[in-house]
């Protein structure tokens, strides 16, 4: 046991108080306040439940601050609160254990309840790991000037988040003691898939001085995750666990764990080696005087397993080399020219026309077709069951195209490993597109995580792991592709969002179309210190009202020089073959900076793209090919938002 907290219990059980929540819930405080402000507004009311739970027989009451953190409070304009929330919620729940002192004689401790910030952090999120810490550490200073005894950080989704929560704590208050408690799922495991094994592991390297579970799904599922966490830790153990599911009844969340069905479990997890028992939501005092009354019968027939440490968890599996794990990872490898064809999937559920495209592309010498992913919020058939046609009917490698827009993480990690188990090992990570820009603008749209993130969960795939960090038994082999946009307006968002992407594990970089090489050429010098393998896009153009619609709708940086060239065109026919001039200019000028190029293929029109390859595949290329033209098909279906 370490030193902080066997100077204040030695190795005996210790029970801690229940809901705070479900308390001020039961005295008719609506959800929709802010429990938090209430150390504020009512503070007679918050000590009266702790008083509850002291005569209850709690020796630790947790402060009412679960939620008193910066992103939390902001939600209710009360960001500036933070300090004063925290003092407040430590010198309620002071006063609750100096009266019980006076009365009966009798010792309890305060502990600082710090709960999760309620934002997605990096990788996954926008927030940023030091901008989390920073919001922990401002919590952390106001729980432990009014004298908090230690600090409990619980009910946390995520390691990452409870590794910043518990480095803000060290930097803050070094020697105050601090209880970790993660949060699982119906599985036993944390919310962002990681197994109580590791979570034990990580949060005792970590510095906690003990580690725990708290909230989930009532105490059964509790007590299979402590008996995973006490073989890999020598840590104390803490289970706090919800009093059962919340059943909805007349409109309420009923929790309908009897005391006794909570107090029974009391002694199983004594039994476990738990010796912070207490708990979550739906837990009144009732349920902590009967876990008091189990507690006393059997402190004094202690059972507990004894702690045992294996070996450290060994989880990681690199991936191969590159130039190893696909076609296309090998061109890249060996500096080779990569050509490919964006074609984009049909709306029906016969995709014959591209697989005849793709497949006399492919005689041609195209290296790979590249499939939108529902490019512009469009509903068609799914680029992963047309990139496996292809693969197997046409004979060519695929790149996948993959967005945030309609999966959670999940779903995600399903798609995943399912398209590396059938053959798919190119992928291009995207945002997406939102709904609004297709056909059905009312569809709701998902986004847990961005480009940024998607390519960290395809880099963690690759190394064998889920985005818990627990091991999947092999590599996905992924070859990792982000997109980029040269021409975008806030070009600065765009440097510093591309660097993200470089550092997660993006391995090769895909364009949006390019008509400005100038731009082009400022971008690769701008990245240079991040630079990897980037591959141009082409767009060959098919008339002047398509060079309106990429500069004015999708905001793609087309010169005055090629709506000249368009303009000069008097027919179709015309205006479609300079559109593929000057997409040949445009490729010719780009190969020596570039590492290879996509060309999309306008209107299922596989022939002008062929046309486009012709000055690196041979002058004949576009005259082989076959053309599928599909009219209902928008000439900027290519595009998506990196």
């Amino acid at each position: 046991m370490t030193n902080r907290l066997q100077t204040l219990f030695g190795d005996r059980p210790v029970l801690c108080d229940g809901a705070m929540g479900t308390s001020l819930y039961a005295h008719g405080i609506y959800i929709n306040r802010c429990y938090d402000e209430l150390n504020l507004s009512q503070p007679e009311l918050v000590r009266s439940i702790h008083e509850e739970y002291l005569q209850a027989g709690a020796e630790i009451i947790e402060t009412n601050t679960f939620g008193a953190n910066s992103f939390r409070l902001r939600r209710y304009g009360l960001q500036d609160k933070v300090a004063e929330i925290n003092t407040a919620g430590v010198r309620i729940a002071r006063a609750a254990v100096a009266q019980l002192a006076e009365k009966q004689g009798t010792q309890a401790w305060v502990a600082g309840s710090i709960g999760p910030l309620g934002v997605r952090l990096e990788p996954l999120g926008k927030t940023g790991l030091d901008e989390a810490r920073a919001a922990f550490a401002e919590q952390v200073s106001g729980l432990v000037a009014d004298g908090s005894d230690l600090l409990i950080i619980e009910t946390m989704p995520a390691l990452n988040e409870a590794e910043q929560a518990l480095l803000a704590v060290r930097e803050v208050a070094p020697d105050i003691p601090v209880i970790v408690m993660v949060t699982v799922d119906e599985e036993a495991r944390c919310l962002d898939g990681t197994s109580p094994e590791i979570a034990a592991a990580r949060l005792t390297a970590w510095g906690a001085d003990a580690v725990g579970v708290n909230c989930s799904t009532g105490p059964a599922t509790v007590l299979t995750a402590i008996e995973g966490m006490a073989a890999e830790t020598s840590l104390p153990l803490a289970a706090m666990p919800n009093a059962g599911m919340p059943r909805a009844i007349e409109g309420r969340n009923i929790y309908l764990c009897s005391p006794e069905y909570m107090a029974s479990f009391a002694r199983k997890f004594h039994k476990a080696g738990v010796q912070f028992l207490g708990g979550c939501c739906g837990t009144t005092p009732n349920h902590i005087r009967a876990m008091k009354s189990f507690l006393r019968a059997s402190e004094a027939q202690k059972t507990a397993i004894p702690h045992s440490r294996r070996e450290p968890i060994v989880t990681e599996t690199p991936p191969s080399l590159l130039g190893e794990r696909s076609g296309l990872g090998r061109l890249i490898h060996d500096g080779t020219f990569v050509t490919m064809v964006e074609i984009v999937p049909p709306r029906g559920i016969s995709c014959e026309r591209e697989i005849e495209g793709a497949a006399s592309l492919a005689a041609l010498g195209v290296h790979l077709i590249n499939v939108p992913d529902s490019p512009r919020a469009s509903a068609r058939m799914s680029a992963q069951s047309m990139c496996i046609q292809l693969q197997q009917k046409a004979g060519i490698e695929t790149l996948l195209h993959y967005t945030c827009r309609d999966r959670n993480v999940l779903s995600i990690q399903s798609d995943l490993l399912g398209a590396s188990s059938i053959g798919l090992k190119n992928i291009l990570c995207l945002t997406g597109d939102p709904p609004k820009l297709g056909n059905y603008p009312d569809a709701t749209a998902v986004f847990d995580v961005d480009a940024i993130g998607l390519v960290n969960i395809v880099n963690r795939l690759n190394h064998g792991l889920d985005i818990g960090g627990n091991p999947i038994g092999a590599s996905t082999g992924f070859t990792i592709g982000c997109a980029a946009n040269p021409g975008v307006p806030d070009i600065e968002n765009e440097i510093r969002r591309f660097a993200y992407k470089v550092e997660a594990g993006a391995e090769y970089a895909i364009t949006q179309p390019v008509f400005d090489l100038r731009i082009l050429e400022t971008f690769l010098k701008r990245i240079e210190e991040f630079r990897i393998p980037v591959i141009a896009g082409i767009w060959p153009l098919t008339s002047l009202r398509n060079a309106e619609f990429m500069k004015n709708d999708l905001r793609v940086s087309v010169p005055d020089s090629v709506f000249l060239r368009m303009q000069g065109a008097s027919t179709p026919e015309e205006a479609r073959a300079e559109g593929i001039r000057i997409a040949q200019d445009m490729l010719v000028t780009a190969m020596p900076m570039v590492q290879g190029v996509q060309v999309s293929a306008p209107f299922g029109r596989y022939s002008a793209a062929a046309d486009v390859l012709s000055v690196v595949l041979g002058t004949d290329a576009g005259k082989k090919t076959t053309t599928s033209e599909s009219p209902t098909q928008p000439a900027s279906e290519g595009t998506t938002v990196a």
